[in-house]
């Protein structure tokens, strides 16, 4: 069994620790976090850039926050994910991003222009190290994004995972790992859960620092900007000496003035 990692404090802002267990005679990973200090952050993202989400989407992003999470945190250390979650009732996409070599997790909700399909369907973009990026796709029913991932791992992994609702914001991911007993998986309750520590055999494997972040900032939307701005710099402003632009991972708002625009066209000009 491997000792457990802990971030070190250096590398990392403070944010939600998360702690994940390895569940002996059983072969299944459990990773458990109170949710509440992350979404603090997440509202205070909200407010500063006066995003006001619907109320039912803004339900749905909460819990596949969560999900990202617990995910990000079972998973190796030099990989990145990105979620897409769409729905067709309600019609919205939900998208989310982590990266587990700084711990960082961020995302927002479009629900402008949603394309009708004819089932909801869930993106998996990966990549491990300096690999090349994997997507995935898998399609699932109804509008809990939890189920959405457990679908992704059973179709997409090939193997079983099990989201808890543990009351108020504490959220628990059981993962099968090889020769895991599927039938104490499939039975598990969430008040076994919630007492698996004196029931089972755990051991600690890893506590993980987790935080919102985006890193957005003007450059990186004058690089968004590039493009369109080469083709129709008139068209892009319309005679206007500033535009706001929306950040395409977290939602953040940005003022790009014409002048700025120009100046970065002069250093940045392919």
């Amino acid at each position: 069994m491997s000792e457990v990692k802990s971030t070190p404090p250096d590398d990392r802002e403070a944010g939600l620790e998360v702690r994940s267990w390895f569940v002996r005679g059983r072969n299944a990973l459990l990773a458990q976090a109170d949710f509440g200090p992350l979404y603090v952050d997440y509202y205070l993202h909200l407010a500063d850039h006066q995003i006001q989400p619907d109320p039912e989407h803004d339900a749905m992003f909460k819990r596949a926050l969560a999900g990202m999470v617990l995910h990000c945190v079972s998973r190796p250390w030099n990989e990145m994910t990105a979620w897409t979650i769409n729905f067709q009732q309600p019609l919205v996409n939900l998208f989310l991003t982590g990266d587990n070599e700084d711990g960082t997790i961020t995302g927002r909700v479009f629900d402008d222009n949603v394309r009708e399909m004819p089932e909801n369907l869930f993106f998996a973009d990966v990549i491990r190290g300096r690999g090349e990026k994997r997507r995935s796709s898998v399609s699932f029913e109804g509008h809990d994004p939890l189920v959405a991932v457990e679908q992704f791992y059973r179709q997409s992994e090939q193997r079983g995972a099990r989201y808890f609702d543990l009351g108020g914001e504490s959220f628990a991911l059981l993962s099968e790992h090889p020769d895991c007993d599927m039938a104490w998986f499939d039975s598990v309750s969430p008040a076994q859960i919630e007492s698996i520590h004196t029931i089972e055999e755990t051991s600690l494997m890893e506590r993980r620092i987790q935080r919102w972040h985006c890193g957005c900032n003007q450059d990186r939307m004058m690089q968004v900007l590039a493009s369109p701005y080469r083709s129709d710099a008139d068209a892009l402003f319309e005679n206007d000496p500033k535009i706001e632009i929306r950040c395409p991972r977290c939602s953040a708002r940005h003022s790009i003035t014409r002048e700025a625009m120009e100046a970065y066209m002069v250093t940045h000009p392919e």
